[in-house]
């Protein structure tokens, strides 16, 4: 980080803004099913401190982990207390720490290039869009950008405890998300062909850090996984998550899977039912940045670009995309588009010209941006809000509640092949079960039934009921029946 005041209070400002945009209104949008997924397992962990490792359908337990400081804090301690501005706290606060360290990364390119790359990810529509979700994404980024920093500080000084606390990032990392592994192979594969490395720094080798840092990042992932020694069974099923993932993948049906433009599509130009979603300005910031990168040979900026070509062209390969990985894309876009404004600041009128694309491309991610995190929010046109659930799943609760005081001896059954983030909304309420088919007495005090299963669940039930219609998702309906008093 910059030492002297100048340098350093502008990024502080900036990731304070960076923070504010992130946290205002959390609560508004509703959960997505993967975020309400997860929040149940935080609030499991919350309120009976055990939490065990599951390779099959969830990622690292680091964010759940996160998420107990936050909760604490705001006096919070059972599941049904949980709310989601708790969650989400737990990703714009990393968010806005990404800001900081991408600044502090960016710091060889001058103090201008720097708090430009820093600004561009504090605005950037889907770094601040899932910033904003409780998903591991964004908790990976940071901490990629975190391991980026200690990894220099310790090639530059010599000093092993940078080479100790890169090794912690990077076992926090695996603690985040199995797909860790990549984001390093990538990186150092992007730090070869940057160019040759200077020499490290002291008078001991690499090899003595390296294992220091290879140590302590087993150390940190295994502490997690293994829930601080509770779970001694989840080490292994860490390593088994990649035989899930690969089966996964491997079968070509998992319904996420999409063109190899579809990155570039995100990153560019989308329009969706008369509204457009785009970033045009900043990449080409960004590709005029990779440009310079070639010309000057600086071996930051040739890293971000080798970096970004990789791992987007890695990201268009495999069919399996979700838009949340497009995080992992903007830091380095980030610190082009920012080297691409430095050295335009050296050319006659140079600056006036740099600082003039600089407000016009942050205006623009910025309109963006407020666009996509509260203007169409959950629409499904925006983007970034995959699949996401419909308004109408916070009406689910308040007919629960109802139906339960009308009948305290009632159940509410919710019969569909796909119900999250119900259990969330309906997390304390008690008497609530859940099916993926029709059982054989399909009764309740409340019956919540997918549309393709409504007419088999009608056919079970032997009181009278009245049929009324909430969506859980777009294309998704679920009919409920109300007894009939």
């Amino acid at each position: 980080m910059p030492r002297t005041p100048s340098r350093w209070l502008p990024l502080a400002l900036l990731a304070a803004a960076a923070l504010w945009v992130r946290c205002g209104d959390l609560g508004a949008r509703p959960m997505h099913a993967d975020e309400a997924n997860q929040a149940v397992k935080a609030g499991e962990l919350l309120e009976s401190g055990r939490y065990a490792f599951d390779p099959g359908d969830h990622h690292g337990p680091l964010l759940y982990y996160a998420a107990l400081p936050v909760a604490w804090l705001r006096g919070q301690h059972t599941l049904e207390g949980l709310d989601e501005v708790t969650v989400r706290l737990v990703p714009a606060l990393a968010g806005a720490a990404a800001v900081l360290l991408l600044g502090a990364l960016a710091g060889p390119l001058g103090a201008w290039p720097a708090f430009m790359a820093a600004a561009f990810l504090a605005v950037s529509p889907p770094a601040v869009y899932y910033s904003r979700y409780f998903i591991q994404e964004t908790l990976l980024a940071t901490l990629t950008l975190a391991l980026l920093v200690s990894a220099r500080a310790w090639w530059a000084s010599g000093r092993l405890r940078w080479a100790l606390l890169g090794g912690a990032c990077a076992g926090l990392m695996q603690a985040t998300k199995a797909s860790a592994p990549l984001l390093w192979a990538l990186s150092l594969l992007a730090l070869l062909a940057a160019g040759p490395l200077p020499r490290l720094a002291g008078p001991r080798g690499p090899r003595v850090g390296l294992l220091l840092a290879a140590a302590a990042g087993l150390g940190v992932a295994s502490l997690f996984y293994s829930s601080f020694g509770a779970h001694p069974s989840g080490l292994l099923d860490a390593m088994g998550t990649y035989r899930f993932a690969a089966s996964r993948l491997g079968s070509g049906d998992t319904g996420h899977e999409k063109p190899w433009v579809y990155f570039l599509r995100l990153l560019t130009w989308q329009r969706s039912g008369g509204l457009v979603f785009e970033q045009a300005g900043f990449c080409v910031l960004a590709l005029a940045g990779a440009g310079v990168a070639v010309a000057c040979g600086d071996r930051l900026l040739r890293w971000s670009a080798c970096y970004a070509a990789l791992l987007l062209a890695v990201l268009s390969a495999v069919p399996y995309k979700t838009p949340w990985h497009v995080v992992h894309l903007v830091p380095p876009l980030a610190l082009l588009a920012a080297g691409a404004l430095g050295r335009l600041s050296r050319a006659p009128l140079g600056r006036v010209l740099s600082a003039s694309a600089a407000l016009l491309v942050l205006g623009l991610l910025a309109f963006q941006m407020r666009r996509a995190t509260r203007s169409y929010a959950s629409d499904a046109r925006n983007p970034y809000a995959y699949v996401h659930s419909s308004p109408d799943v916070l009406d689910f609760r308040a007919r629960a509640s109802d139906a339960l005081a009308r009948d305290p001896r009632g159940v509410v059954r919710v019969i569909s092949e796909e119900y999250w983030p119900l259990p969330w909304y309906l997390r304390g309420l008690g008497r609530v079960g859940y099916w993926t088919a029709p059982p054989a007495d399909c009764d309740g005090a409340l019956v919540i039934a997918s549309a393709g299963l409504a007419e088999a669940v009608q056919a079970r039930l032997h009181g009278s009921y009245r049929r009324s219609y909430l969506g859980l998702r777009p294309g998704f309906a679920c009919v409920i029946f109300t007894p009939e008093p």
